[in-house]
């Protein structure tokens, strides 16, 4: 696979990461939440090609059966979440729990980097190397979520918080994406 192959396919694989961002982004977009989201969607992106690789050599079958299930139950729960999220006052907002800390945070870098998981998967069944374009994915992965949070926060800051059930429902159409695919 030669660079420009490699760099096609970490920019596929970031799009989930991306759109990702760009929701979360709309509400909540510190300095510190950007970095932690970004970062966590950049690792997971570059360590779930280098599981899949193994997996690819192993279990195959189950990995690809059951992978996009998992992803898009992860991805109506966060989308839900964010969704209810924003319809409700601006009091009962500021309670509401951010998404770039603890379970939220995990559940969408699973879920926004199992597609890499399938992608790593296909490199080891067909035994090629993976480790140089896993790192062109991560790092593609994390730049991708950082623009797309950046440009969360200026619609944001163009629509109000409103944008915030758009994100959910960003989430919810690559959920539907990942069942119908």
């Amino acid at each position: 696979m030669n660079l420009v192959e490699v760099v096609l396919v970490a920019v596929a694989l970031g799009c989930d990461a991306f759109a990702v961002g760009l929701a979360v982004g709309t509400r909540w977009n510190e300095r510190r939440q950007v970095f932690r989201l970004s970062f966590h969607f950049g690792l997971f992106q570059f360590l779930m090609p280098l599981l899949g690789w193994v997996l690819g050599r192993t279990l195959a079958g189950v990995t690809s059966r059951y992978g996009p299930w998992i992803a898009a139950a992860l991805l109506f729960y966060i989308g839900g979440k964010m969704g209810y999220e924003s319809l409700r006052s601006p009091s009962e907002r500021h309670s509401s729990s951010d998404p770039t800390r603890g379970f939220s945070l995990m559940a969408l870098s699973l879920a926004t980097s199992l597609d890499a998981l399938g992608v790593g998967l296909s490199f080891g069944l067909l035994d090629r190397q993976l480790f140089v374009p896993a790192v062109w994915i991560g790092i593609t992965a994390a730049l991708m979520t950082w623009t797309g949070m950046k440009l969360g926060t200026r619609l944001s800051q163009w629509l109000g918080h409103r944008v915030g059930l758009a994100g959910g429902v960003i989430l919810f159409a690559i959920a539907i994406k990942l069942l119908v695919s």
